[in-house]
């Protein structure tokens, strides 16, 4: 029998999966940012990464040396001297006869359709915009990238607050929703909150947990959240469009998979206004919210590095053995 890992590592999170070569998931296990550039150290990313595979490998009753192939796709694997940087140091953990480095993005696109080809956005905490084609051609945005998704929306919807309470902008419901979040009694108490030498402000993390309150306003139709998101559904449109321009997809349509928390909101504005920028270049577009997580993306190409095809039945008994939803949970 020959076994499997596959690795998601991001900011908020890492995940590893270890499975048969049919495809049933034997161990998982969580740790924490593997980002070399999120991290407080490369080091820390590592240790993470490693952290991870050891209990998912404890959890499966396996040992590295019964490990077939590994695949890592990594938030920070950005340059070509960070795919060296990674491949040296993930090959002395011993995680496999075959270690493969590639970016987070491209676990997603895999994990988004049955051949992995077509773009996706990653919409979490942060931003990641990836395509590629039926020949393997990959480009993933990096740090062309601007910052958008939950940090940003975060601080937009702050930005809104404050012009707002000043007269600059009109009121919003955003108001009240971020006080409360913050539990301040007023917009002054809150710019304290984040400017204050005598306490720490609150942290990126905790500011991209204003995304869903955005969201929910804007479903609502308070003008200023409608705003934002409008926005950046336009913005993110952007990216896709160039991310499809670099692989070459010009058909009228490809898959667009929709990846990370923001996108699991139950609201339509955001999607609809990525849609609506794409569809006049791409009029037949197929938005497809990914059926599964990321590290399925990983333990995928893991295996088809080992010339497995995936079929139904690999399909069906991976998503039988999948752990629990809390494990994904940010």
């Amino acid at each position: 029998m020959s076994y499997f890992i596959g690795v998601d590592g991001g900011n908020t999170k890492t995940i590893a999966f270890v499975s048969t070569s049919g495809g049933s998931i034997l161990g998982a296990a969580r740790s924490g940012c593997s980002d070399i550039y999120g991290a407080a150290s490369a080091a820390d990313a590592l240790e993470q990464i490693k952290l991870a595979v050891e209990i998912a490998l404890e959890r499966a009753g396996l040992q590295s040396v019964d490990i077939e192939a590994s695949y890592f796709c990594l938030a920070g694997a950005d340059w070509p001297e960070d795919y060296a940087f990674l491949d040296t140091a993930i090959s002395r953990f011993g995680f496999g006869r075959k270690i493969t480095i590639g970016n987070d993005s491209l676990g997603a696109l895999r994990a988004g359709t049955p051949d992995g080809t077509g773009v996706v956005i990653t919409c979490g905490t942060g931003i990641a915009t990836a395509a590629r084609n039926a020949e393997g051609l990959f480009w993933q945005s990096g740090f062309w990238q601007e910052s958008l998704c939950g940090i940003e929306l975060g601080k937009l919807a702050l930005r809104a607050v404050y012009r707002s309470e000043l007269g600059i902008d009109s009121p919003t419901a955003l108001t009240t929703l971020v006080l409360n979040h913050f539990g301040q009694n007023s917009v002054e108490a809150l710019l304290h909150r984040f400017w204050n030498r005598e306490a720490a402000p609150p942290t990126s993390g905790e500011v991209s947990k204003l995304a869903p309150i955005v969201l929910n306003a804007a479903e609502a139709g308070d003008i200023a959240a409608e705003g934002i998101v409008q926005d950046h559904g336009v913005r993110l449109a952007e990216y896709a469009i160039v991310a499809a321009h670099k692989v070459h997809l010009n058909s009228p349509s490809f898959p667009l998979i929709l990846n990370g928390g923001i996108f699991r909101h139950p609201g339509q504005k955001l999607i609809q206004a990525i849609i609506n920028h794409l569809r006049p270049i791409y009029p037949h577009v197929t938005p497809i919210r990914s059926r599964f997580e990321p590290v399925v993306g990983a333990l995928l190409l893991a295996l088809e590095t080992a010339g497995i095809i995936i079929t139904d039945d690999i399909i069906g008994k991976l998503e039988y053995s999948l752990p629990s939803p809390e494990l994904f949970l940010t």
